[in-house]
């Protein structure tokens, strides 16, 4: 953060000044340096933030629901996607659910519109490909729960789309819904802290 002259001379008036209409200007100044500053973090390229889009290329997919996006600006972005939790790599289809999400938007331009960031400050995304939303897509083929602890943001029709799509891949035994009672990710991330 780098502070202008003006700032530095109202800093410094803020405590030296005789009187009190001086000193109320030169915090007016000091506050509206700090809230530009502020503002200025909250749009510097490169960082995500809710409500944010993001264009750009996919170049690698860590699994069924973790993909890296380049943007235009050859900046990497880290993205999770949005209402879907898949299988670990570990897990029973997890593999596949990778090579799903692969199949679909690996080397394709997309766009992503960020919900959230996560503690790991990957950008938790609704990704789009021609319109399609690529997130219903893994849920449709069986590659992902519709992850409903996280879906505050979801629209009701979508959360009635994504819904509907898991339970047809359920009732037709489509992907991870081939196990008679799959386990859901969250449950084994949980089983797996605790025998660590």
């Amino acid at each position: 953060m780098k502070i202008s002259q003006t700032q530095q001379r109202a800093l410094i008036r803020l405590f030296t000044a005789s009187n009190w209409k001086q000193r109320l200007g030169a915090l007016l100044i000091v506050l509206i340096g700090a809230w530009a500053c502020v503002q200025q973090e909250a749009v510097t390229p490169g960082k995500l933030s809710a409500g944010s889009v993001i264009e750009g290329k996919v170049v690698g997919v860590a699994d069924g629901d973790t993909v890296t996006v380049l943007d235009q600006d050859n900046r990497q972005y880290k993205l999770r996607l949005a209402y879907i939790d898949s299988p670990e790599k570990a897990m029973p289809f997890g593999q596949a659910a990778k090579k799903s999400l692969s199949d679909l938007v690996y080397g394709s331009q997309i766009s992503a519109a960020i919900d959230d960031v996560d503690r790991y400050g990957r950008g938790v995304a609704r990704i789009s490909k021609n319109e399609q939303d690529i997130n219903l897509q893994q849920v449709k083929a069986g590659m992902a729960w519709h992850y409903t602890h996280y879906t505050k943001t979801q629209s009701r029709s979508d959360y009635a789309q994504y819904q509907a799509a898991q339970e047809a891949a359920r009732s037709g035994q489509i992907g991870l819904w081939q196990d008679q009672n799959p386990t859901p990710p969250w449950d084994w991330r949980k089983a797996n802290r605790n025998n660590k």
